[in-house]
Protein backbone atom coordinates (compact mmCIF):
# COMPACT_ATOMS: atom_id res chain seq x y z
CA UNK A 1 0.00 0.00 0.00
CA UNK A 2 1.08 3.36 -0.96
CA UNK A 3 2.24 5.74 1.86
CA UNK A 4 1.24 8.61 -0.04
CA UNK A 5 -1.00 9.88 -2.62
CA UNK A 6 -0.15 12.82 -4.43
CA UNK A 7 -1.48 15.36 -6.72
CA UNK A 8 -0.15 17.38 -10.00
CA UNK A 9 -2.51 20.21 -11.54
CA UNK A 10 -1.82 22.83 -14.27
CA UNK A 11 -3.13 25.71 -12.29
CA UNK A 12 -4.91 26.09 -9.02
CA UNK A 13 -7.16 28.65 -7.90
CA UNK A 14 -10.39 29.40 -6.63
CA UNK A 15 -13.49 28.81 -7.56
CA UNK A 16 -12.23 26.17 -10.38
CA UNK A 17 -13.82 22.93 -10.73
CA UNK A 18 -10.92 20.76 -11.51
CA UNK A 19 -9.41 22.63 -8.34
CA UNK A 20 -12.09 22.16 -6.35
CA UNK A 21 -12.06 18.36 -7.02
CA UNK A 22 -8.52 17.68 -6.12
CA UNK A 23 -9.26 19.32 -2.72
CA UNK A 24 -11.87 17.00 -1.86
CA UNK A 25 -9.64 13.97 -3.03
CA UNK A 26 -7.04 15.35 -0.66
CA UNK A 27 -9.26 15.58 2.41
CA UNK A 28 -10.80 12.08 1.82
CA UNK A 29 -7.34 10.38 1.08
CA UNK A 30 -6.03 12.72 4.16
CA UNK A 31 -8.95 10.72 6.01
CA UNK A 32 -7.99 8.01 5.03
CA UNK A 33 -4.06 7.71 6.16
CA UNK A 34 -2.13 8.91 3.25
CA UNK A 35 0.04 11.80 2.85
CA UNK A 36 -1.36 14.25 0.29
CA UNK A 37 -0.08 17.08 -1.15
CA UNK A 38 -1.11 18.90 -4.28
CA UNK A 39 1.56 20.48 -6.58
CA UNK A 40 0.83 23.32 -9.13
CA UNK A 41 2.44 24.95 -12.20
CA UNK A 42 0.32 28.11 -11.38
CA UNK A 43 -1.29 28.63 -8.66
CA UNK A 44 -3.42 31.94 -7.45
CA UNK A 45 -2.36 34.37 -4.92
CA UNK A 46 -5.84 33.50 -2.85
CA UNK A 47 -5.24 29.98 -2.70
CA UNK A 48 -1.30 29.95 -2.15
CA UNK A 49 -1.30 28.22 1.05
CA UNK A 50 -3.01 25.15 -0.58
CA UNK A 51 -0.66 23.95 -3.10
CA UNK A 52 3.46 23.55 -3.18
CA UNK A 53 5.22 24.76 -6.65
CA UNK A 54 5.42 21.93 -9.43
CA UNK A 55 9.26 21.81 -9.72
CA UNK A 56 9.27 20.36 -6.13
CA UNK A 57 7.47 17.49 -6.83
CA UNK A 58 10.62 15.05 -7.71
CA UNK A 59 11.91 15.45 -4.74
CA UNK A 60 9.04 13.48 -3.10
CA UNK A 61 8.73 11.07 -5.86
CA UNK A 62 8.87 7.71 -5.25
CA UNK A 63 7.92 4.34 -6.72
CA UNK A 64 5.96 3.56 -4.09
CA UNK A 65 3.74 6.77 -3.73
CA UNK A 66 1.10 7.56 -6.25
CA UNK A 67 0.80 10.41 -8.33
CA UNK A 68 -2.58 11.53 -9.59
CA UNK A 69 -2.63 14.01 -12.33
CA UNK A 70 -5.34 16.63 -13.35
CA UNK A 71 -5.25 16.43 -17.08
CA UNK A 72 -7.31 19.20 -19.02
CA UNK A 73 -5.07 20.34 -21.52
CA UNK A 74 -1.07 19.94 -22.03
CA UNK A 75 1.16 21.08 -19.52
CA UNK A 76 4.50 21.19 -17.29
CA UNK A 77 2.39 19.40 -14.83
CA UNK A 78 2.28 16.58 -17.68
CA UNK A 79 5.25 16.05 -18.84
CA UNK A 80 6.72 15.76 -15.28
CA UNK A 81 4.40 13.35 -14.81
CA UNK A 82 5.40 11.45 -17.74
CA UNK A 83 9.24 11.33 -16.11
CA UNK A 84 8.05 10.12 -12.85
CA UNK A 85 8.79 6.47 -11.17
CA UNK A 86 5.15 6.56 -9.00
CA UNK A 87 2.27 4.62 -9.91
CA UNK A 88 0.77 6.93 -12.10
CA UNK A 89 -2.89 7.93 -12.23
CA UNK A 90 -4.32 10.30 -14.61
CA UNK A 91 -7.57 12.24 -13.59
CA UNK A 92 -9.31 13.19 -17.23
CA UNK A 93 -11.39 16.25 -17.58
CA UNK A 94 -11.73 16.79 -21.02
CA UNK A 95 -9.66 18.73 -23.85
CA UNK A 96 -12.03 20.78 -25.71
CA UNK A 97 -11.20 19.76 -29.97
CA UNK A 98 -9.09 22.15 -32.10
CA UNK A 99 -11.81 22.71 -34.58
CA UNK A 100 -13.41 25.05 -31.81
CA UNK A 101 -10.55 27.50 -31.78
CA UNK A 102 -9.59 27.60 -35.56
CA UNK A 103 -10.89 31.22 -36.41
CA UNK A 104 -11.15 32.47 -33.14
CA UNK A 105 -7.53 31.77 -31.35
CA UNK A 106 -4.38 30.13 -33.01
CA UNK A 107 -3.30 29.66 -29.36
CA UNK A 108 -6.00 27.30 -28.01
CA UNK A 109 -5.88 25.57 -31.02
CA UNK A 110 -2.15 24.57 -30.98
CA UNK A 111 -2.42 23.99 -27.24
CA UNK A 112 -5.84 21.93 -27.06
CA UNK A 113 -4.22 19.67 -30.28
CA UNK A 114 -0.81 19.61 -28.35
CA UNK A 115 -2.72 18.73 -25.18
CA UNK A 116 -5.05 16.04 -26.96
CA UNK A 117 -1.47 14.34 -28.65
CA UNK A 118 -0.08 14.85 -24.94
CA UNK A 119 -2.61 12.41 -23.38
CA UNK A 120 -2.28 9.28 -26.46
CA UNK A 121 1.67 9.40 -25.28
CA UNK A 122 1.04 9.29 -21.89
CA UNK A 123 -1.18 6.58 -21.61
CA UNK A 124 1.23 3.24 -22.16
CA UNK A 125 2.74 4.74 -18.69
CA UNK A 126 -0.11 5.01 -16.88
CA UNK A 127 -1.85 2.42 -13.93
CA UNK A 128 -5.79 3.93 -14.41
CA UNK A 129 -7.35 6.74 -16.73
CA UNK A 130 -10.28 7.98 -14.81
CA UNK A 131 -12.68 10.18 -16.30
CA UNK A 132 -14.87 12.88 -14.38
CA UNK A 133 -18.28 11.69 -16.72
CA UNK A 134 -18.77 8.10 -18.75
CA UNK A 135 -17.72 10.61 -22.01
CA UNK A 136 -14.79 11.01 -20.42
CA UNK A 137 -13.77 7.62 -19.83
CA UNK A 138 -14.40 6.65 -23.18
CA UNK A 139 -12.52 8.87 -24.79
CA UNK A 140 -9.63 8.11 -22.35
CA UNK A 141 -10.46 4.20 -23.59
CA UNK A 142 -10.01 5.55 -27.42
CA UNK A 143 -6.69 7.17 -26.52
CA UNK A 144 -5.15 4.09 -25.12
CA UNK A 145 -5.61 3.97 -21.62
CA UNK A 146 -5.60 0.06 -20.75
CA UNK A 147 -7.56 0.32 -17.20
CA UNK A 148 -10.37 3.45 -17.15
CA UNK A 149 -13.10 4.10 -14.49
CA UNK A 150 -15.22 7.37 -13.58
CA UNK A 151 -15.20 9.23 -10.39
CA UNK A 152 -17.73 12.09 -11.23
CA UNK A 153 -17.41 16.03 -10.10
CA UNK A 154 -20.30 16.42 -7.70
CA UNK A 155 -21.75 19.83 -6.28
CA UNK A 156 -21.79 20.92 -2.79
CA UNK A 157 -24.83 20.02 -1.42
CA UNK A 158 -24.27 23.27 0.59
CA UNK A 159 -24.16 25.41 -1.99
CA UNK A 160 -27.25 26.78 -2.43
CA UNK A 161 -27.14 27.91 1.32
CA UNK A 162 -23.88 29.87 1.34
CA UNK A 163 -23.96 33.48 1.44
CA UNK A 164 -24.72 35.33 -1.66
CA UNK A 165 -23.81 38.86 -2.74
CA UNK A 166 -26.70 41.37 -1.45
CA UNK A 167 -25.10 44.33 -3.85
CA UNK A 168 -25.82 41.92 -7.14
CA UNK A 169 -28.62 40.28 -5.70
CA UNK A 170 -30.37 43.96 -5.39
CA UNK A 171 -28.96 45.15 -8.91
CA UNK A 172 -31.16 41.64 -10.57
CA UNK A 173 -34.11 42.36 -8.64
CA UNK A 174 -35.77 44.97 -11.15
CA UNK A 175 -38.46 42.57 -12.53
CA UNK A 176 -36.73 41.47 -15.56
CA UNK A 177 -36.69 37.49 -16.70
CA UNK A 178 -33.66 36.39 -16.25
CA UNK A 179 -32.33 33.48 -18.70
CA UNK A 180 -28.89 32.49 -17.44
CA UNK A 181 -25.58 30.71 -18.54
CA UNK A 182 -22.77 30.04 -16.52
CA UNK A 183 -19.38 28.64 -18.08
CA UNK A 184 -16.43 30.08 -20.09
CA UNK A 185 -17.21 32.38 -23.03
CA UNK A 186 -15.82 30.33 -25.62
CA UNK A 187 -16.68 29.03 -29.08
CA UNK A 188 -17.47 25.18 -27.91
CA UNK A 189 -20.09 26.86 -25.82
CA UNK A 190 -22.03 28.16 -28.46
CA UNK A 191 -22.56 31.66 -26.99
CA UNK A 192 -23.80 32.72 -30.10
CA UNK A 193 -26.69 30.37 -30.26
CA UNK A 194 -27.66 31.90 -26.97
CA UNK A 195 -27.77 35.16 -27.72
CA UNK A 196 -30.22 34.01 -31.45
CA UNK A 197 -32.73 32.53 -28.63
CA UNK A 198 -32.50 36.02 -26.82
CA UNK A 199 -32.83 38.02 -30.20
CA UNK A 200 -36.57 35.76 -30.56
CA UNK A 201 -36.88 35.80 -26.63
CA UNK A 202 -36.71 39.76 -25.94
CA UNK A 203 -38.45 40.87 -29.22
CA UNK A 204 -41.23 38.40 -29.78
CA UNK A 205 -41.74 36.97 -26.03
CA UNK A 206 -40.62 38.85 -23.69
CA UNK A 207 -39.18 42.79 -23.73
CA UNK A 208 -38.46 42.92 -20.22
CA UNK A 209 -36.06 40.58 -19.93
CA UNK A 210 -32.07 39.95 -19.79
CA UNK A 211 -29.13 37.04 -20.84
CA UNK A 212 -26.69 36.57 -18.26
CA UNK A 213 -23.37 35.28 -19.09
CA UNK A 214 -21.36 34.30 -16.00
CA UNK A 215 -18.06 33.54 -17.58
CA UNK A 216 -14.10 34.16 -17.94
CA UNK A 217 -13.55 35.38 -21.73
CA UNK A 218 -9.87 35.64 -20.88
CA UNK A 219 -8.05 34.13 -24.19
CA UNK A 220 -10.76 34.21 -26.50
CA UNK A 221 -11.32 37.95 -26.54
CA UNK A 222 -11.37 37.22 -30.23
CA UNK A 223 -14.68 35.04 -29.81
CA UNK A 224 -15.75 37.73 -27.29
CA UNK A 225 -15.38 40.75 -29.71
CA UNK A 226 -17.93 38.65 -32.22
CA UNK A 227 -20.22 38.30 -29.60
CA UNK A 228 -20.32 42.04 -28.97
CA UNK A 229 -21.16 42.99 -32.38
CA UNK A 230 -23.77 40.06 -32.91
CA UNK A 231 -25.22 41.96 -29.83
CA UNK A 232 -25.12 45.25 -31.34
CA UNK A 233 -26.03 44.08 -35.27
CA UNK A 234 -29.53 42.31 -33.54
CA UNK A 235 -30.43 45.42 -31.60
CA UNK A 236 -30.41 43.72 -28.28
CA UNK A 237 -30.85 45.49 -24.49
CA UNK A 238 -29.56 43.63 -21.35
CA UNK A 239 -27.02 41.07 -22.74
CA UNK A 240 -24.35 40.89 -19.39
CA UNK A 241 -21.11 39.80 -19.99
CA UNK A 242 -20.14 39.23 -16.53
CA UNK A 243 -16.24 38.21 -17.08
CA UNK A 244 -15.04 36.27 -13.83
CA UNK A 245 -17.25 36.29 -10.58
CA UNK A 246 -16.47 35.96 -7.40
CA UNK A 247 -18.25 32.58 -5.55
CA UNK A 248 -20.62 34.81 -3.53
CA UNK A 249 -21.58 36.78 -7.15
CA UNK A 250 -22.09 33.99 -9.04
CA UNK A 251 -24.64 32.15 -6.25
CA UNK A 252 -26.71 35.22 -6.51
CA UNK A 253 -26.82 34.84 -10.29
CA UNK A 254 -28.44 31.44 -10.03
CA UNK A 255 -30.64 32.24 -7.44
CA UNK A 256 -32.06 35.87 -9.01
CA UNK A 257 -32.26 33.93 -12.39
CA UNK A 258 -35.60 32.78 -13.98
CA UNK A 259 -34.03 29.80 -15.92
CA UNK A 260 -30.61 28.07 -17.18
CA UNK A 261 -29.97 27.63 -20.60
CA UNK A 262 -27.20 25.68 -22.16
CA UNK A 263 -26.83 24.83 -25.93
CA UNK A 264 -23.04 24.22 -25.67
CA UNK A 265 -21.66 21.66 -28.29
CA UNK A 266 -18.82 19.88 -26.25
CA UNK A 267 -19.11 19.27 -22.43
CA UNK A 268 -16.94 16.72 -20.92
CA UNK A 269 -18.89 17.50 -17.91
CA UNK A 270 -21.51 19.76 -17.12
CA UNK A 271 -21.19 21.48 -13.43
CA UNK A 272 -23.30 24.67 -14.09
CA UNK A 273 -25.99 22.23 -14.77
CA UNK A 274 -25.61 20.11 -12.01
CA UNK A 275 -24.93 23.50 -9.50
CA UNK A 276 -28.49 25.26 -11.48
CA UNK A 277 -30.35 22.17 -10.30
CA UNK A 278 -29.65 22.35 -6.87
CA UNK A 279 -30.38 26.22 -6.87
CA UNK A 280 -34.08 24.60 -7.78
CA UNK A 281 -33.56 26.63 -11.28
CA UNK A 282 -35.47 24.81 -13.91
CA UNK A 283 -32.37 23.78 -16.79
CA UNK A 284 -32.82 23.67 -21.03
CA UNK A 285 -30.03 21.75 -22.15
CA UNK A 286 -28.77 20.93 -25.63
CA UNK A 287 -28.28 17.29 -25.92
CA UNK A 288 -24.45 17.41 -26.89
CA UNK A 289 -21.26 15.36 -25.15
CA UNK A 290 -21.34 14.90 -21.92
CA UNK A 291 -24.43 17.03 -21.26
CA UNK A 292 -27.74 13.77 -21.37
CA UNK A 293 -24.73 11.70 -18.36
CA UNK A 294 -24.71 15.05 -16.89
CA UNK A 295 -28.51 15.86 -16.08
CA UNK A 296 -29.38 11.85 -15.45
CA UNK A 297 -32.73 12.34 -16.22
CA UNK A 298 -33.46 15.51 -14.93
CA UNK A 299 -34.29 19.19 -16.75
CA UNK A 300 -34.97 19.75 -20.38
CA UNK A 301 -33.61 18.23 -23.19
CA UNK A 302 -32.89 19.41 -26.47
CA UNK A 303 -32.50 17.68 -29.61
CA UNK A 304 -32.59 20.94 -31.71
CA UNK A 305 -31.84 24.50 -30.97
CA UNK A 306 -34.07 26.51 -33.29
CA UNK A 307 -34.17 29.82 -31.91
CA UNK A 308 -37.71 30.29 -32.07
CA UNK A 309 -38.76 26.93 -30.91
CA UNK A 310 -36.52 27.54 -27.81
CA UNK A 311 -37.85 31.04 -26.95
CA UNK A 312 -41.59 29.25 -27.24
CA UNK A 313 -39.88 27.03 -24.66
CA UNK A 314 -38.80 29.33 -22.02
CA UNK A 315 -42.04 31.16 -22.42
CA UNK A 316 -44.08 28.09 -21.82
CA UNK A 317 -41.63 27.25 -18.68
CA UNK A 318 -42.36 30.75 -17.41
CA UNK A 319 -46.64 30.51 -17.70
CA UNK A 320 -47.77 26.76 -17.23
CA UNK A 321 -46.73 26.46 -13.54
CA UNK A 322 -47.61 22.52 -13.98
CA UNK A 323 -44.76 22.19 -16.71
CA UNK A 324 -42.24 24.18 -14.74
CA UNK A 325 -43.36 22.29 -11.29
CA UNK A 326 -42.84 18.98 -13.37
CA UNK A 327 -39.39 19.92 -14.73
CA UNK A 328 -38.19 21.08 -11.01
CA UNK A 329 -39.31 17.65 -9.89
CA UNK A 330 -37.16 15.78 -12.29
CA UNK A 331 -34.66 18.05 -11.30
CA UNK A 332 -35.05 17.43 -7.09
CA UNK A 333 -34.72 13.84 -7.61
CA UNK A 334 -31.33 14.25 -9.39
CA UNK A 335 -30.06 16.29 -6.76
CA UNK A 336 -31.17 14.45 -3.81
CA UNK A 337 -29.74 10.74 -5.74
CA UNK A 338 -26.66 12.81 -5.71
CA UNK A 339 -26.66 14.22 -1.84
CA UNK A 340 -26.74 10.50 -1.01
CA UNK A 341 -23.31 9.41 -2.99
CA UNK A 342 -20.45 8.60 -0.34
CA UNK A 343 -18.14 10.60 -1.85
CA UNK A 344 -15.09 9.86 0.69
CA UNK A 345 -16.09 5.84 -0.06
CA UNK A 346 -16.31 6.77 -4.15
CA UNK A 347 -12.89 7.93 -4.55
CA UNK A 348 -11.46 5.32 -2.80
CA UNK A 349 -13.16 2.73 -4.59
CA UNK A 350 -12.51 3.92 -8.06
CA UNK A 351 -8.72 4.76 -7.08
CA UNK A 352 -9.02 1.13 -5.66
CA UNK A 353 -6.59 -0.19 -8.11
CA UNK A 354 -3.85 2.43 -7.89
CA UNK A 355 -3.53 2.42 -4.05
CA UNK A 356 -3.77 -1.85 -3.74
CA UNK A 357 -1.25 -2.58 -6.84
CA UNK A 358 1.87 -4.37 -5.69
Amino acid sequence: MPRAVHQLLAALAPGDAIGSQALQIQEQLRRAGYASELYAEKVHPRVATLARPLWQYPSVAAKDNVCLLHFGIGSAASRLFATLPDRRVLLYHNVTPAEWFIGFSRLHASETDAGRRELRALAPGVLLGVGVSEYNRRELQAAGFARTTVLPILPDPALPRLPRSPVLARMLEDGRDTILFVGRISPNKRIDDLIRVFAVYQRFVRPASRLLLAGDYGGHERYYDALLRMVHALSLSEVVFTGHLPDDDLRACYAAADVFLCLSEHEGVGVPLLEAMSFGLPVVAFDAAAVRETLRGGGVLLTEKRPEMVAELLDLLRRDAALRAAVLETQRRVVEELARVDYSRLILERLAPALQAA
